[in-house]
C-alpha cells in the first residue's frame, strides 16, 4: 500500500486539482441540486477551493515543462490557499455553534446607500433571501457541511505543503 511519503509530486499535485474541483462540483450539487442556497461564508470557502484548483493546475503546468521551483512554490501556495480555507470553514463551523458571531455579510444584506434611494434599498432588502451563517443547513455524523469542508481542506493543505518540504529537502540533498 502506497503512503503519503510515495506519493510523487506530479500524483499530489493532480490529486489536489481534482479534489478542488470534486469540493466545488459537490458545493454546486448541493445547491442546485439539494436546494442549498450557500451564505457569505459558504462562498468564502469556495473561493479558497478555486485558488487551489488555479494555483495547481498551473503546479502542473510547471511540473510538466521541468520547472521544480516554480512547482514546489505553486504547490506550497495551492496548500496555503486550502489552509486559508480551512481557516475560514472552521470559522463559519463556530458561527453555526454560536461561539462567536459571523462577520457582516452573514446577517443577510445590507450592501449600502451608494445605489439609490431608501425606498429602492428596501424593496431590494425585502426581495433578497435571508441565508443565514449561524443556521446548519447540512450535516453528517454530527458535522455540518463547514466542518467536512474545513477537515477536508486542513488535509488537502497539510499534503500539499508535505510533498513540498519533501521535494525542497531532496532538492538541497542533491
Amino acid at each position: 500500500m502506497a503512503s503519503v511519503r510515495n506519493v510523487s509530486r506530479l500524483n499530489a499535485t493532480a490529486l489536489l486539482a481534482a479534489l478542488g474541483c470534486a469540493m466545488l462540483a459537490g458545493a454546486l450539487a448541493f445547491q442546485h441540486l439539494g436546494d442549498l442556497a450557500p451564505c457569505a461564508l459558504c462562498i468564502d470557502q469556495r473561493k479558497a477551493w478555486g485558488a487551489v484548483i488555479v494555483l495547481a493546475a498551473l503546479a502542473l503546468w510547471a511540473e510538466g515543462r521541468g520547472r521544480t521551483a516554480a512547482t514546489l512554490l505553486l504547490l506550497g501556495l495551492a496548500g496555503v490557499a486550502a489552509f486559508a480555507g480551512a481557516g475560514v470553514a472552521l470559522f463559519h463551523v463556530g458561527v453555526e455553534e454560536k461561539w462567536w458571531a459571523g462577520t457582516a455579510a452573514c446577517g443577510g444584506g445590507f450592501d449600502g446607500f451608494a445605489n439609490g434611494s431608501v425606498q429602492e434599498m428596501r424593496e431590494r432588502l425585502l426581495a433578497r433571501p435571508v441565508i443565514r451563517c449561524d443556521e446548519i443547513a447540512w450535516s453528517f455524523l454530527g458535522v455540518s457541511m463547514a466542518g467536512w469542508n474545513g477537515l477536508v481542506s486542513l488535509a488537502a493543505g497539510a499534503g500539499a505543503l508535505y510533498v513540498v518540504w519533501r521535494d525542497m529537502r531532496k532538492e538541497r540533498r542533491s
